[in-house]
């Protein structure tokens, strides 16, 4: 074997020196941390040690050399193919411990001080913190060009005084979401499209009047202004005029239907008037809120709500708003209206710059979301007839939906694709949660909160939009409508006839069950839930006094209907239909329960005769989707299956729609709101009579002394009835003195002392606390007790006296006389269901479901 010159051997064992000498003082190499994974390597440089590329030899899985770290002898920096930073560094530990326990194997490894995987880290910089953005009204409108004069006044956009409670749009107009090439539809009383505020922004082609039959709907009557305020909250331009609208760039129509009587075929025209275009239909109307009105849409009218969520923008579905209603005032609930309580409505109730919950705003199991309006003292401020006439005094719910209507058109802006059910999904997962300590919030099944005052919380536009940019679309609507239930055989053989059969509504109140099983659910292709709706026929001398409750299988309670005190009317329900979207997402297998209770009022009375649920939602397949269609007597008990159901015309009725701010109380925009009470206390649980620990017997006292005046006032009669009181039993002592100076002195037999010694001292007690006239002989003789008389004379009269007098509980029924007797027999038959004043209507006797 020929002999290497020396020089050669010196020149190949250089090379790698001179290779990791060159490679330590070039510039630093750019890191790709996109590609690969960096490790540093920290190398033993003892003479017998192996040398880093060993090191790197005997790792292996694609590992290279990149260079020396900066200065630092001995420190190398290696990179391998990105992810697989964590097999490196188990090959690294698992050849170190195996050296541990074999020292000839791994010995490369040895010389490795310490392998460590490199992450970038983001420093911060030591400077003064920077200046954050004015969010002042002035400031906004400055950045975004604004020279709309009341645009500061507009604080449902900014809210200065209480920044969390605003519509919380500017974040979005400052990335350009403005509404562009989304219309709304103002179904109302007419729009000023003369307004220099919404002249820019009119859709003449899909306007029109429907009350005087012209092709725009000009306001013409005095108080034709509300269609013009509505509009400007959700169109008025970015010009130098009032202020701007929540979409600002997006067009608004008009359709005029309020200012005159109407007939259904031309309210159902009007709901669809240009739908293939407009996207979404702003409606503050409905029934008058009186608390005693209970009307819903007619068949044909009922026809256009479905035409529009099926045909409507091409099929993504028309959008319909409505205002919840201005009658809380008046003990009025959303889900008397037929409009506010239907699943193709998006129901919107109002809440007042504070954040609270104004009077007027209709609570139900019906409202989706909270949009912002009047109260508190201030009002929304907006365009107004005229052509720079502006208005500061608009308000109620009617201008809380278009406050919604306007959000939706941000979100369509940027998800134009989005369907009418998107929308409530949206409202849903989205809305925000005031006011937390009010006790009206409760948890549904999903575990979201729900209030009847609030819906599922305050509608924030940017967290709506935000959410819809990356929205999954919701898969096709599924239904599943079980045969009516019928109660002792209840009927209504025509909507213009009377209810027969069916359970009189006891005490304590009636209960009946529906259990839904999961393969009902398959069999109709239905996977998850949305609306509920419930159609009940409840015959009733007074329908103000009857309640409505729905329990779920999960123990959700849905209130569908509480006590209305104005509501005398004696037609009772025919086959009304209720709706909630409180167990919305729940998972509704199991038991269904409707409660239908009164008064317990003996002068009305009334009979439940039946009821149906229909569950909404999507389907399972959405190949397998079939189209609703609406049957023509859903107000018929037994109701036919659907497969029965035909399509015959109807006749038109004329009528007349009152104004949005007919049942707005005048004090609307000043009167402070509330967070501190439920919707409907009257339903509320009975409270045990034993207290908790913390609360002692007097729990409530503390809201009394809340309000000074209620806190004299209580004060006061205290005093007054302590004072009567004491006049009373002074007059009574000293006529008592005088009549009984006549008795015996001779001790009296013990049946004496227990049944009648005792029972005039209960006779006082019980007159105490009623009306006594001046004249007590008068008062003695109407109640048949005479102070001269002994126990004997009193019965020798026909007097007896009931054993159970002071009892707490409720006496047993009287027989047919004037007098009360002792009956020793016990009572015969099961207990009342609603018997006992603590009894809870859960284990009240059930019905036969039918």
């Amino acid at each position: 074997m020929p002999r290497r010159h020396p020089l050669i051997v010196a020149l190949v064992l250089l090379v790698p020196f001179v290779v990791i000498v060159a490679a330590a003082h070039s510039v630093p190499a750019k890191l790709d941390h996109v590609t690969f994974d960096y490790f540093f390597l920290d190398h033993n440089p003892a003479p017998s040690a192996p040398s880093v590329a060993d090191c790197i030899s005997e790792l292996g899985l694609g590992l290279e050399l990149v260079g020396q770290v900066g200065e630092l002898p001995n420190a190398w920096l290696l990179r391998a193919p990105k992810h697989t930073h964590p097999h490196v560094l188990a090959r690294y530990n698992a050849i170190r411990t195996q050296a541990a326990i074999q020292p000839h194997t791994g010995h490369a490894l040895t010389a490795i001080n310490l392998l460590e995987h490199q992450l970038p880290r983001q420093r911060t910089k030591r400077a003064p913190p920077p200046i954050p953005p004015d969010t002042s009204a002035a400031a906004i409108g400055a950045r975004l060009g604004f020279t709309d004069p009341l645009f500061t006044q507009q604080w449902h956009i900014v809210n200065e005084e209480f920044p969390q409670h605003m519509m919380n749009v500017t974040g979005l107009w400052e990335i350009g979401i403005t509404g562009q090439g989304v219309v709304t539809s103002l179904v109302d009383d007419g729009l000023d499209y003369e307004s220099k505020d919404l002249a820019d922004n009119f859709d003449a082609e899909h306007s029109y009047d429907f009350n005087d039959h012209t092709p725009l709907p000009k306001p013409v009557l005095a108080d034709d202004r509300h269609g013009t305020r509505c509009a400007g909250q959700i169109a008025a331009a970015k010009n130098d005029v009032c202020g701007v609208g929540l979409a600002y760039e997006a067009k608004v129509a008009g359709v005029r239907i309020l200012s005159g009587p109407i007939t259904d075929v031309d309210e159902a025209s009007a709901l669809n008037y240009g739908f293939h275009d407009v996207d979404i239909y702003s409606c503050s109307w409905g029934p008058p809120d009186d608390g005693k009105s209970m009307e819903g849409p007619t068949y044909i009218i009922h026809k256009a709500f479905l035409n529009g969520v099926q045909n409507g923008r091409r099929g993504k579905g028309s959008i319909f708003v409505f205002a919840s209603g201005n009658g809380a005032l008046s003990g009025d609930q959303c889900n008397f209206d037929g409009y506010t309580n239907s699943i193709y409505s998006v129901t919107v109730s109002a809440v007042d710059y504070k954040g609270l919950h104004p009077y007027y705003s209709e609570p139900c199991a019906a409202n989706l979301v909270v949009a912002y309006s009047s109260g508190s003292g201030k009002s929304i401020v907006t365009t107004d007839v005229g052509e720079n006439a502006c208005s500061s005094s608009h308000g109620g719910t009617s201008a809380a939906a278009p406050n919604a209507a306007g959000v939706f058109a941000l979100a369509l802006q940027v998800r134009p694709d989005l369907t009418w059910r998107d929308i409530q999904y949206l409202c849903v997962q989205s809305a925000q949660m005031i006011n937390p300590e009010d006790p009206d919030w409760e948890k549904t099944a999903s575990g979201r909160p729900f209030s009847y005052k609030y819906g599922y919380g305050q509608l924030n536009a940017y967290a709506f939009v935000t959410a819809a940019q990356d929205w999954e679309l919701v898969k096709p609507q599924a239904w599943f409508h079980p045969s009516s239930i019928q109660l002792n055989n209840g009927s209504l053989s025509d909507p213009e006839g009377t209810m027969t059969g069916g359970v009189p509504i006891p005490p304590g109140g009636i209960n009946s069950t529906f259990t839904l099983t999961n393969d009902k659910l398959v069999e109709h292709n239905f996977e998850r839930l949305e609306h509920v709706t419930i159609t009940v026929w409840i015959s009733h001398s007074k329908r103000g006094d009857v309640e409505v409750e729905l329990v779920s299988p999960n123990g959700i309670k849905s209130i569908l209907a509480a006590a209305r005190k104005s509501d005398l009317a004696t037609s009772g329900f025919e086959g009304w239909r209720f709706m909630t979207v409180k167990h919305w997402g729940e998972n509704p297998v199991g038991d269904w329960t409707i409660r239908v209770s009164d008064q317990s009022d003996p002068e009305h009375n009334g009979t439940f005769h039946g009821w149906r649920l229909m569950f909404w939602g999507s389907t399972i397949d959405p190949a397998q989707a079939k189209t609703y269609v609406l049957p023509t007597n859903d107000a018929i008990l037994p109701s036919p299956e659907e497969s029965e159901s035909v399509e015959v015309p109807t006749s038109s009725s004329t009528k007349t729609h009152p104004k949005p701010t007919s049942g707005l109380p005048s004090d609307h925009d000043t009167a402070e709101g509330e967070a501190d009470r439920p919707a409907f206390p009257g339903t509320s649980p009975t409270p045990s009579l034993t207290p908790t620990p913390d609360e002692g017997w007097f729990s409530d006292m503390s809201n009394l002394l809340s309000g000074s005046k209620w806190f004299f006032v209580a004060i006061t009669a205290v005093i007054l009835f302590a004072v009567g009181i004491g006049i009373f039993y002074w007059r009574r002592r000293a006529r008592h003195h005088a009549a009984y100076s006549s008795l015996a002195g001779g001790d009296l037999p013990m049946s004496s002392v227990s049944r009648g010694a005792a029972r005039p001292r209960a006779k006082e007690l019980y007159d105490a606390f009623g009306e006594v006239s001046d004249d007590d002989e008068d008062a003695d003789e109407q109640t048949m007790l005479h102070p001269g008389r002994s126990f004997n004379e009193h019965q020798e009269a026909g007097l007896d006296f009931h054993s159970e007098f002071l009892n707490d509980d409720d006496p047993a029924p009287a027989e047919p006389t004037s007098r009360y007797r002792d009956d020793p027999k016990p009572l015969e038959g099961p207990a009342s269901p609603g018997s006992g004043s603590g009894s809870s209507w859960e284990h009240a006797s059930q019905e036969p479901s039918g």
